[in-house]
């Protein structure tokens, strides 16, 4: 027993291994990831995109799908048994039962295989068979991006720096003024009192969170507003203050910056090690119309985010983090303007223009280190329909959709975003505290009721594109 205990283990170690090597050589696995700050549309975009690559007749712009190679696609149990599955179905029947809503938010990372399999094109068609090549999608809070930039900064720079920004936003916020108070009414030189720190650290994170609902995008640590499992837990429970001259051991400043390094050590370094660094392909989604809609600092707070966003695709900038991807670049970035449906299709390329010069920067950084990097606008799943109204004689460019709110039905015109971007991003870089000659307004759309014919999924706008540029390649 003990002897056919070993062989079998053998035999199945032998199995897997050879198993490995074949999928490696003859069944690629391609893993494109899915971030975004909240709000976003992650959730949704995951769910089009399977839904939409199941049944394609709405991707006319994905070569493989419109000259028929993508023989079958078919979702695959997920390979890492250690992630939650992403759950597709139940976020489908939320958008398309009798009476749709949008499904519950990226809270942590999911993980969901989508194998395909394809005839090749050109010359290879008339000697190959078809080939299989399988889709890892995995879904990550954009929030967890941006403790990248924790590494760089001990406790002391990071305390400082976000001091600093929480005083320039308690004019408008009064969560920053209460938080404010208290951080500087405390003397960090005394002896620990873990209940005045998680106080602090509770006023924290009520910040953290009502700034993120007030539009600035730059909300750091971001577990502190995703917890999942370490909610209350000594790595989530400090908060920035004042240096003292002198703080020795046992002080409140020398365990919150002992909590801030292991936040780091803890935290931070799995997830680009364990997640991250295994990306081949990632999808920047970008509330920009929100952004807009906030005023000028949102768009230059956004924009300052979305270049801190693209140091984690550059190997290199920093020591610890070329160890962690070991050489591993992203070879293709999209950025992405969602809820292009909020726009009537004469406005998306102004929106998409705004976009590009956006992320401009750190563009021209991501294909220096030799990365494919695009921007585009779409709605992964459309809930308006375009229609023109009439205002003071003229006729503007509106979409109409069912209310969030109420249910009932609206026609919304939003302001005419210019061509030129600098309209937008001159104001932002400047510090405007509103827009100069034109007010963006929007409203919240539910999904519409959806009728699809067999081989369709759910509409969209670009997600085809979309598709094409980060995985057409590999089809």
């Amino acid at each position: 027993m003990a002897l056919f205990g070993i062989t079998d283990s053998i035999t199945r170690s032998i199995d897997q291994t050879q198993a490995g090597i074949s999928g490696l050589l003859f069944e690629p696995v391609l893993r494109l990831g899915v971030t975004g700050l909240s709000r976003a549309g992650k959730t949704v975009f995951i769910t089009s995109l399977i839904a939409n690559l199941l049944n394609r007749g709405r991707m006319l712009q994905l070569s493989a799908a419109r000259e028929g190679r993508i023989e079958a696609v078919h979702l695959q149990p997920q390979p890492d048994l250690t992630l939650p599955r992403f759950d597709y179905e139940n976020h489908l029947a939320a958008l398309t039962g009798d009476d749709p809503r949008w499904p519950a938010s990226t809270r942590s990372i999911s993980e969901l295989r989508l194998s395909f399999r394809t005839r090749p094109a050109g010359w290879f068609s008339g000697w190959r068979g078809p080939q299989v090549m399988h889709l890892d999608i995995v879904d990550y809070p954009g929030e967890w991006l941006l403790d990248l930039a924790l590494m760089e900064k001990d406790f002391a720079a990071w305390a400082e720096d976000t001091l600093a920004i929480v005083a320039k936003r308690a004019t408008r916020l009064a969560e920053a003024r209460d938080f404010l108070a208290l951080a500087r009414a405390e003397d960090g030189a005394l002896a620990l009192d873990e209940a005045r720190a998680q106080v602090l650290a509770a006023a924290f994170t009520r910040y953290l969170n009502a700034a993120r609902a007030a539009g600035w995008s730059d909300c750091t640590p971001g577990r502190f507003l995703l917890p999942g499992d370490l909610a209350g837990s000594p790595v989530l429970t400090f908060a920035p203050l004042p240096q003292p001259a002198e703080a020795g051991r046992g002080s409140l400043w020398r365990e919150m910056m002992r909590r801030f390094e292991g936040y780091k050590a803890k935290v931070v370094t799995p997830f680009f090690r364990d997640h991250f660094a295994r990306v081949d392909r990632q999808i920047v989604l970008m509330d920009v119309l929100g952004a807009i809609h906030q005023g000028p600092q949102a768009v230059e707070d956004l924009r300052k985010v979305m270049a801190e966003v693209l140091t984690a695709f550059r190997v290199g900038r920093s020591s610890w983090l070329a160890t962690l991807l070991g050489g591993k670049r992203v070879e293709k970035i999209l950025f992405a303007a969602t809820r292009a449906d909020h726009l009537h299709h004469e406005q998306h390329p102004a929106l998409t223009a705004i976009t590009e010069a956006l992320v401009g920067d750190a563009k021209r950084r991501a294909e220096f280190s030799g990365a494919g990097v695009a921007a585009l606008s779409l709605a992964s799943l459309r809930a308006t329909v375009e229609e023109k109204v009439s205002r003071d004689g003229q006729e503007l460019p509106a979409v109409r959709g069912r209310l969030l709110s109420t249910g009932r039905q609206a026609v919304m015109y939003p302001g005419l975003l210019p061509a030129d971007p600098a309209r937008i991003l001159s104001p932002a870089r400047e510090g405007a505290e509103a827009w100069l000659d034109a007010e963006f307004g929007m409203m919240e759309f539910a999904p519409a009721r959806l009728s699809l014919r067999p081989g369709e999924g759910p509409p969209h706008i670009r997600l085809d594109r979309a598709v094409e540029f980060l995985i057409g390649d590999r089809l």
